[in-house]
């Protein structure tokens, strides 16, 4: 079983379609999408059962040049 996690990427000024460019590359996303507000991209994501969410956040995204932040949301089955 996976677990299904959203997250959220600040990207520094005029980076967003490199930084996209980058995570589209490393095949990790389910979705990935360019939005407007605080964030630049949303991308779904979903890590492979037995695995630590932050530590595979860390090694396979958060290794990408000029991502700012980001913010993981969580998800769990409710019905």
């Amino acid at each position: 079983m996976t677990i299904c996690v959203f997250i959220q990427i600040r990207c520094k000024p005029g980076t967003t379609y490199k930084v996209a460019e980058d995570i589209a590359l490393r095949e990790i996303h389910s979705e990935l999408y360019s939005t407007s507000g605080e964030y630049d991209l949303l991308m779904k994501l979903y890590i492979p059962s037995g695995e630590d969410v932050g530590k595979f956040i860390n090694e396979h995204l958060l290794t990408i040049p000029d991502i700012e932040r980001s913010v993981t949301t969580m998800t769990f089955k409710a019905f």
